[in-house]
Formats: structure tokens, C-alpha cells, sequence
């Protein structure tokens, strides 16, 4: 397993497959890269993906400091630094879409283009979900109702799992604790307009997890971004959607930039 390091020193693990424009994707909250282990290859006929466990999950470190979204988005650029890829795609879902929003804030000449999917602005602009949906979350059956808000009933029936979109199994409970505070205390929504990366907005329709709204807040405040929702989709609307999903990102990402020869 190859290693970065990041600024704190940190080892930040790492995957690379396919060859071309480098895009990278990023996971959701308290899962490791193996999040996009049915997606990757959608994208590897004209580029090549680069995936990392997040501090606290997978092969990385799991030092029991405070996490943030910003830091979190931080050590991906230190991945970056690392292979010395100097610009790429990103594409974030869930928190992973927390991060890349800060990724592309931040660190503005390293984003050629942006795919936001599943995700919010955070902080008191954003939909928060429903008081049900907590409970339900808090819940003794929290990781049926969490697989249920994920994926359609018909579309796990055909698909029973392992599902690595439901969490990694082998992550510590501490660790869990500091990313779901990292996660809850996103709030992006002041640099938000900020973003000069053409942005594409990715959103299930019937996504309960992270509340469909949030993907026409993201829309309307980063400049020029574009907003598709998917029908019938919940929060793994990348997984269970895939086909279209991918198709709708890679149509996205093919386009020339304006201005470019």
C-alpha cells in the first residue's frame, strides 16, 4: 500500500488505477476508499482515479486529534503534492463532497473540475435531515435504516452486499466519533462563491440522509454550477444509479474548458 504524508505528519494511504487526466474521488463519512470500488472503473476508458482513506479510516493514521473537513481536504493535497499531480478532476459524494468543496476553495489551481454529489454547504444554511431520521440513525437498528436510506429495497433485494458505502467495519469507534464532529461541523456556504472550478451538482431526489434541498442551495451559490437531480434515487445514488450517474460525471468532465485550445 503506497503512503503520503501529511503536513502533521500523518500517513495517508493511497490508490491508483487507470491511466489518464487524474481525477480524484472522494468517500463519505466513517468509509474508506473501497466506497468507489463499483464506480472506478467507469471512468478509466480516458482517465485515471486516484482514491485515499481519509485520516481515521482504511490503511491511513487514525491519530485521535480533532478531524475537520478543511484538514481533511488539506491532506488530499498533500496526496496530490506527493505524486506530483499538479491539477485534477475532483469528485466528492457525501462528506467526501464536503471535502472537495474545501479542496476546490482553497486550493483553486489544483481543481480543474468539480462534481459535488450528496452533499451540503453545512452550518445554518443548510437542510438539516428530519428529527425522525435522527432518531431513526440513533436508533437499535441503525445500520438497517441507514443501509435503507442508502439504497432502494428493490435495488438491495437484487444487490444483498457487502455494501463499503454502509461504513468500515474495521475503523475505530474513536475514530468514527471524530469524523462524524468533522462532518457536522462542515460549514463551507461563506466560500462557496468562491469556487472558480466549472461544478457540476449531483443529487437522489428521494435522498432523506442528506436532504435533496441541499443540492439547490450548493447550485445557486457557486458560480455557474449546473444541478441534475436523479428520480427515484436515495443518498447512494452513484452506486445503485450508476450507469447514468457515471455517464452524467464523465459527459461533465469531458467537456473543454472555456478558453482552452
Amino acid at each position: 500500500m503506497p503512503y503520503a504524508r501529511a503536513h502533521d505528519g500523518t500517513l495517508l494511504a493511497y490508490q491508483q488505477q487507470g491511466s489518464g487526466r487524474p481525477l480524484v474521488l472522494l468517500a463519505g463519512q466513517a468509509c474508506d476508499h473501497t466506497w468507489w470500488d463499483r464506480v472506478r472503473a467507469d471512468f478509466h476508458g480516458t482517465r485515471s482515479t486516484l482514491t485515499t482513506d481519509l485520516r481515521g479510516t482504511g490503511a491511513s493514521g487514525k491519530p485521535d486529534v480533532p478531524y475537520s473537513t478543511p484538514g481533511f481536504a488539506d491532506d488530499v493535497v498533500a496526496v496530490l503534492d506527493h505524486l506530483g499531480i499538479e491539477r485534477a478532476d475532483v469528485y466528492g459524494t457525501s462528506m467526501g463532497g464536503r471535502v472537495a468543496q474545501w479542496v476546490a476553495a482553497r486550493h483553486p489551481d489544483r481543481v480543474r473540475r468539480l462534481v459535488l454529489g450528496c452533499t451540503s454547504p453545512g452550518g445554518p444554511h443548510a437542510v438539516e435531515r428530519s428529527a425522525d431520521v435522527r432518531r431513526t440513525l440513533a436508533g437499535p437498528d441503525a445500520q438497517a435504516a441507514l443501509a435503507d436510506m442508502m439504497y432502494t429495497p428493490a435495488w438491495r433485494a437484487a444487490h444483498p452486499g457487502p455494501h463499503p458505502t454502509l461504513g468500515d467495519p474495521a475503523m475505530p469507534a474513536y475514530a468514527r466519533r471524530l469524523h462524524l464532529r468533522a462532518s457536522n461541523a462542515h460549514d463551507a456556504w461563506d466560500a462557496l462563491p468562491g469556487i472558480t472550478a466549472p461544478t457540476l451538482v449531483l443529487h437522489g431526489e428521494d435522498d432523506v440522509l442528506n436532504p435533496a434541498a441541499n443540492a439547490a442551495l450548493l447550485a445557486a451559490r457557486i458560480p455557474g454550477a449546473r444541478l441534475h437531480l436523479l428520480p427515484g434515487a436515495r443518498h447512494a445514488y452513484f452506486d445503485e444509479c450508476r450507469p447514468l450517474a457515471s455517464e452524467l460525471v464523465a459527459d461533465f468532465l469531458d467537456e473543454p474548458l472555456a478558453g482552452a485550445q
